[in-house]
């Protein structure tokens, strides 16, 4: 039996096989003696890969279409491309270097070669060749891809795992996260709360030592994960997922009833969603509306830009399911620690201040006015509203109004319905807090994002799990951002609402309350939990 601590990220604890994420980060090179065998190992792994991507096709097809899945069919062309297999050939043979790390290298040089190109069709494909390369190293290093859509209900055991991953992973199949490293308010911290599952980060776990297939139990209470454990501990968890369970099944007595205080306070709560798939958790557990659609997750774990009929059906979809209850959709948040390939970002030092969310909308419109035509599209059907990330000045909001502006006449001259919606913005640095009332003036509500307003307030990078012990989001001076917010807001008559992570922090749901703050958008594991809380409290 092995325990190890680490930092939990939502409470609640599960029993199961584990699955171990292992990474290939670092391919070593050595010596060989023989190239041809390498050559042929080569040979093997390739048509492994096309054998995967055929299956991958297939699956693809059946559940998103021929269009979509044609970038698979596109993966196995590349994999014959001579230009490319010529240059790891080349290498094997001059240089007596192993196959992996002939591979990665060539990936590395082909895809920085794309990634220069003028042609933006061209540059897509640097993310292809990544792609490819890393599924041959994968084939030839003997490790085996984790088929989530096969695999039972399992612990995902990883080093770490970023937003691209976990966008596409089978969410049915997930009971818990364990990583390594990671912060308490990564993506895959949010994830977690999200879909009600226990989490794990700071973990110092060996996962060389630990076998996908493991008896594992994760338990956010302790904040402990246990391997292999004896029955007697076995027995002891199982006791604990019942009572875990008792008190969940209580809570879905409050289905259906109001968030009202005892003495008259009303509250919107609405739900935090990062895809169309997760619609399941904001119905399951009695949203409001839905507070933060995060869109950028259209745009992960793919290899080019959604086209706008595909961002349209899926802003469809959520407004239609949603049968006329508010729907709040983020414009693009990409950069930081959200990183897409096929974007082409340049690495910078910096990059929670630098080239990311609204700025990369601003820079690059064309990219910005395919997803505001099609959200104005969706608009038309339902109760849509739009919101900007990262404001720091009146300026960009003019600036953001002008391109809607634009769209909509090209709208109108194409005959095609749509509908301009409310349109708010996100309150995340202190710039916009030092303006908000310039800025209220301008917009339809706010919404406060806590997570970037604490680490920018603080000078605390909120990715850097060295410094948790200095992200303190009950900051005073958080909270008079908060206040000072709300009361320009409403001295224009307009709402406010708060859809970073502290508005699920039920040590302030009451203080936010008296603050006067109008609506708190949260994990949809948080909906009832919250409900309760309102229901007992008399502001």
């Amino acid at each position: 039996m092995k325990v190890y601590k680490g930092k939990p990220v939502y409470k609640g604890i599960v029993l199961g096989p584990a699955v171990v994420l292992s990474k290939n980060d670092q391919v070593k090179r050595h010596r060989v003696e023989d190239a041809e065998s390498e050559i042929r190992r080569l040979g093997e792994a390739s048509e492994k890969a096309k054998e995967q991507l055929q299956g991958l096709y297939e699956k693809a097809v059946k559940e998103v279409g021929e269009a979509s899945a044609a970038i698979f069919e596109v993966h196995q062309m590349m994999l014959d491309d001579e230009d490319y297999l010529d240059a790891i050939h080349n290498m094997i043979r001059t240089e007596l270097v192993n196959a992996e790390y002939a591979v990665a290298v060539t990936g590395d040089n082909f895809a920085q070669m794309f990634a220069n190109m003028e042609d933006d069709y061209m540059k897509a494909r640097a993310a292809d060749i990544t792609d490819i390369s890393n599924r041959i190293v994968k084939n030839l290093t003997g490790c085996e891809e984790v088929d989530f859509s096969s695999m039972e209900p399992s612990i995902i055991v990883a080093d770490d795992l970023s937003p691209s991953e976990t966008v596409q992973m089978d969410k049915e199949k997930i009971l818990a996260f364990v990583t390594v490293h990671g912060s308490t308010n990564s993506h895959t911290a949010i994830l977690a709360r999200m879909m009600n599952i226990p989490a794990l980060i700071g973990t110092p776990v060996n996962l060389e030592e630990i076998r996908t297939g493991m008896t594992a139990i994760v338990d956010g209470f302790r904040g402990e994960v246990i391997f292999e454990p004896s029955e007697e501990v076995s027995n002891e968890a199982a006791a604990k997922i019942r009572e875990e369970k008792e008190k969940m099944y209580l809570l879905q007595e409050l289905k259906g009833k109001e968030n009202i205080t005892l003495d008259g306070r009303k509250i919107n709560l609405y739900a935090n969603i990062g895809s169309v798939g997760d619609m399941a958790y904001v119905l399951e557990n009695d949203a409001g509306g839905i507070g933060l659609f995060r869109s950028e997750f259209l745009y992960l774990g793919r290899n080019d830009f959604p086209t706008e009929e595909e961002q349209f059906q899926a802003y469809k979809q959520v407004v239609q399911t949603m049968a006329g209850k508010k729907v709040i959709i983020r414009t693009l948040d990409i950069g930081a620690d959200k990183q897409v390939d096929y974007f082409n970002l340049e690495k910078e030092n910096n990059p929670a201040m630098g080239y990311r969310a609204i700025r990369i909308c601003l820079k690059q419109p064309e990219i910005f006015r395919t997803q505001l035509r099609a959200l104005l599209r969706a608009a038309a059907l339902g109760n849509l509203s739009v919101m900007y990330p990262m404001i720091t000045s009146a300026e960009e909001v003019k600036q953001i109004y002008d391109i809607v502006k634009s769209v909509q006449d090209e709208l109108e001259r194409d005959q095609i319905p749509y509908r301009l919606p409310e349109q708010g913005i996100m309150i995340e640095t202190p710039a916009a807090v030092m303006i908000s009332d310039e800025l209220a003036e301008l917009v339809d509500f706010f919404s406060i994002g806590t997570n970037d307003l604490t680490q920018y307030t603080l000078a605390v990078d909120r990715q850097n799990e060295r410094l948790d012990d200095f992200y303190n989001p009950h900051h005073k001076a958080i909270l008079k951002m908060i206040q000072m917010v709300v009361d320009n807001a409403h001295k224009q008559g307009k709402w406010v609402g708060i859809c970073g992570e502290l508005g699920a922090d039920m040590e302030l749901t009451e203080k936010f309350i008296r603050m006067g703050v109008d609506e708190l958008s949260v994990a949809p594991s948080m909906i009832l939990k919250l409900r309760k809380a309102i229901r007992e409290m008399c502001i």
